[in-house]
């Protein structure tokens, strides 16, 4: 986080959170009250600021101010550049443990930043990684066979790993991975 940020926090302890002003949508863009942030300043200070509470809430900081963002999908949204996996805040997303696919055909990966939405834009460069257990490019009807909920035997070539891939229900991810997709205030205040 922003230096500025830090002491506003220490300065102000009790400002009240924001909710329901602040949205990330499923291609990574911000949206501030259903408003793309345009402003190349304020998306990198939101990317700078983002981070995650105990209950799996994740946020902005704004100086003293806890801004709480409602995630269209997951916390994060990856780009696939040069051969990596890019995080929407424009940072390197950390080593690939997992990959998923949804029953919507969505790539989702796993890492210890958390788990991450494979960009629509990126997906076919993504497919073309999708490999057997052998490193074997797989078959287009394998490859619809995957994104239609039969991912017995495909792996995903990334990050000089090779993943199993498995499936998820999309209603199930936020549950299964630890984060809620639309923070609501605690019952006490």
């Amino acid at each position: 986080m922003d230096a500025s940020v830090l002491a506003a926090m220490a300065r102000w302890p009790n400002v009240p959170a924001v909710y329901g002003w602040l949205g990330l949508d499923r291609r990574g863009n911000w949206r501030l009250r259903d408003e793309t942030v345009q402003h190349p300043g304020l998306r990198d200070f939101l990317g700078r600021n983002y981070a995650c509470d105990a209950a799996g809430r994740y946020f902005v900081q704004n100086g003293p101010q806890r801004v709480y963002v409602a995630l269209e999908y997951t916390p994060w949204v990856l780009r696939f550049e040069h051969g990596a996996l890019i995080r929407h805040d424009r940072q390197a997303f950390a080593p690939p443990t997992a990959a998923l696919i949804d029953d919507c055909g969505s790539l989702l990966v796993l890492a210890a930043d958390g788990i991450g939405l494979v960009d629509d834009r990126d997906l076919p460069a993504m497919l073309d990684r999708l490999c057997d257990d052998r490193g074997r490019p797989l078959a287009d009807a394998d490859i619809e066979s995957a994104l239609e909920g039969d991912s017995r035997g495909c792996r995903l070539a990334l990050g000089g790993r090779s993943l199993a891939v498995d499936t998820i229900a999309r209603d199930t991810v936020a549950a299964r991975f630890g984060f809620e997709p639309r923070p609501q205030p605690d019952a006490d205040h």
